[in-house]
């Protein structure tokens, strides 16, 4: 047995070791590997027509035989497997994270790599098991017959051992809660499910280079599978590793929180000094200096860190004669740059996909020339091998340059951040410019928000428009989401003027509120009913509660509060006329809070220690 010490820039402390056994003359059908606490357990069977894994909880199975295997060349690589060697290794990790929901991540797993030969091909299959959580994926070589390979189909399927609901969406879409056998259509990772037993969360980390691969209803009863939705092939000129397939389970709903992290673990450290990267809030300003200007100042009084320039300031965005090398005459940038640094406020710059494509390895040097702070790309192509190909090369080009990154419309995250932390946040997501309903607000925690952080473009009223078009539920909903929420950089008042935001006293709860955290704790929830989140920066917590359809009458108990102290917590929640009350009570550790909120309602809550 050897003991491998590990550091990296970003993690503490982590160590590794590991035993290998060969099989040369024997095979054995089944290869045990357990979580940490023993709870978890991950069967690889093989010796069978096809090699297959099960997953068990707490002594329960919760899959059943599941294939596994990529056909390639026109091979099915998981029929006919012979396992030539295993590999265990036990690792544990702390890794420093000051730009996520937890300012430690604790990355403890056991891994299985097994060497497996088909007919024709030598592959490796790598499993980890997490507490609650097993990872996968396929790692093909180049073989001395066969240097190029053509992924027809991923036969990965997941058979559960009970009748499930599925939580159907794609990236921007609404969600559909369906029986997985009556699935008509695909499903984007992350995909929850409940069964009225366990909450499973099936998931994928670190693709780089595949296609946007989903969900689909398998060959068998209360089964999925994994398919292609886009490219008929995927195509790699040398050997490949597939990204992580994820099994995640819970008792309860809000316990698949604990998931959220996982796709940052099994993605590759970064040597990127965190301590440069500043997250904030942000005002989207209009197409001209005084707009840049004003928010600017409104950016200043509320302690946000950023403005953005969006579409159309080089031009029309879809047109190929923009470029994004040269400003509309409407807005004098070096002014606004100018007056931002006079002001600690930094400039972000919105490209389309056609600029990025065109101008990229021109405009990354040139925008740090000019001051700006970061990008938003805009219209990439996050479905396609050759899409997604293209953006884990930009998303390094951006982080190794040193600019913030955030990626809109249809592309989601898989971990990436791990490994280019610049890239702060993505879209992918339903927000407030697409006009979700309190379903979807109280569904997005449990499912989308497992995969990584998320832009929800805020659109909070003032003086002058009430977004009503926008905005499906109260006000105090939209100050809590910014708290069940996660995203490093959040947008806030998506469509407003900032000379329109005299409602000071209902917006000053987005001058307190972080966007990074040291603790979070899911309280309390139902998906698509109602969600409690606690999080913590400092000595400081903030609470944010959500209704969905129906009023909430509940308590959470403040159990997270240090026993040594005495608290003040301030109340933000929904008053007559859709107006915001602000109430001020003591509280302490251990205290059963009442919560009494009504359908489409909210409470954000401040709670700061007594000096």
């Amino acid at each position: 047995m050897n003991k491998i010490l590990l550091f990296s820039v970003g993690a503490m402390l982590s160590f590794c070791w590991g035993t290998e056994n060969a099989f040369a003359q024997k095979n054995p059908k089944k290869y045990v590997i357990q979580s940490p606490d023993k709870k978890t357990q991950a069967t690889i069977l093989s010796g069978s027509s096809h090699l297959a894994y099960q997953l068990e909880f707490e002594g329960k199975q919760v899959l059943a035989p599941s294939d596994l295997g990529l056909t390639v060349n026109g091979e099915d690589i998981g029929l006919a497997t012979t396992i030539v060697a295993a590999k265990n290794k036990v690792c544990s990790e702390k890794i420093n994270w000051s730009i996520g929901e937890n300012a430690v991540i604790n990355n403890t797993f056991n891994e299985l790599e097994l060497a497996c030969k088909s007919s024709t091909y030598n592959y490796k299959l790598l499993i980890r098991v997490y507490d609650g959580s097993i990872a996968f994926r396929y790692i093909v070589p180049e073989q001395a017959a066969n240097k190029q390979f053509t992924i027809q189909k991923e036969n990965t399927s997941f058979n559960l051992t009970q009748p499930s609901k599925i939580y159907q969406y794609h990236h921007e879409s609404v969600f559909t809660r369906v029986s997985i056998d009556s699935l008509s259509t695909s499903c984007d990772f992350p995909a929850t499910l409940e069964s009225g037993k366990y909450y499973v969360s099936i998931g994928e980390a670190n693709n780089i280079n595949y296609t946007k691969a989903e969900l689909q209803k398998g060959q068998q009863q209360n089964s999925l599978s994994v398919t292609f939705a886009r490219d008929p092939l995927v195509k790699f000129d040398t050997g490949f590793e597939s990204p992580w397939r994820t099994v995640s389970v819970a008792k309860n709903a809000v316990g698949l929180h604990q998931f959220s992290e996982l796709s940052l673990k099994l993605s590759p450290p970064s040597t990127t000094d965190l301590m440069k990267i500043v997250p904030g809030k942000l005002i989207r300003a209009q197409l001209n200096t005084q707009s840049g200007l004003d928010c600017i100042d409104l950016a200043k009084k509320l302690d946000f860190k950023y403005i953005m320039f969006d579409a159309g300031w080089y031009g029309p965005e879809r047109s190929l004669s923009s470029d994004p090398r040269v400003v509309i005459p409407a807005i004098d940038l070096p002014k606004v740059i100018e007056y931002g640094k006079q002001n600690g406020i930094g400039v972000i710059l919105y490209v389309n996909y056609i600029g990025l494509q065109n101008y990229l390895d021109e405009i990354l040097p040139l925008y740090k020339q000019w001051g700006i702070a970061g990008l938003k790309f805009g219209f990439i192509d996050g479905f396609t091998q050759k899409g997604l190909t293209w953006l884990s090369e930009a998303i390094r080009k951006v982080n190794d340059v040193g600019l913030l990154l955030n990626i809109h419309d249809n592309y989601k995250p898989t971990g990436l951040s791990r490994t280019y932390p610049y890239l702060l946040t993505q879209e992918g997501i339903r927000g407030d410019e697409n006009s979700p309903d309190a379903f979807h607000n109280t569904t997005l925690p449990f499912t989308r928000f497992l995969a990584g952080a998320a832009d929800f473009t805020y659109c909070f009223p003032n003086s002058k428009n009430s977004f009503s078009k926008n905005i499906k539920v109260s006000k105090a909903q939209q100050l809590a989401l910014t708290v069940i929420y996660f995203s490093p950089l959040q947008s806030i008042f998506w469509y407003g003027q900032p000379r329109d935001y005299t409602n000071f006293e209902e917006i000053e709860f987005f001058k307190y509120v972080p966007t990074v955290w040291d603790e979070t704790k899911y309280l309390a929830g139902e998906i698509g009913k109602n969600i409690s989140v606690a999080r913590r920066k400092g000595d400081t917590f903030f609470i944010g509660n959500a209704t969905g359809f129906t009023d909430w009458k509940a308590k959470i108990k403040l159990d997270f509060l240090d026993k040594r102290k005495n608290y003040s917590a301030t109340i933000y929640e929904d008053g007559e006329n859709n107006s915001i009350l602000k109430r001020t009570v003591p509280v302490r550790h251990g205290q059963e809070f009442p919560l009494n909120i009504k359908a489409k309602g909210g409470q954000a809550i401040i709670i700061e220690p007594l000096q």
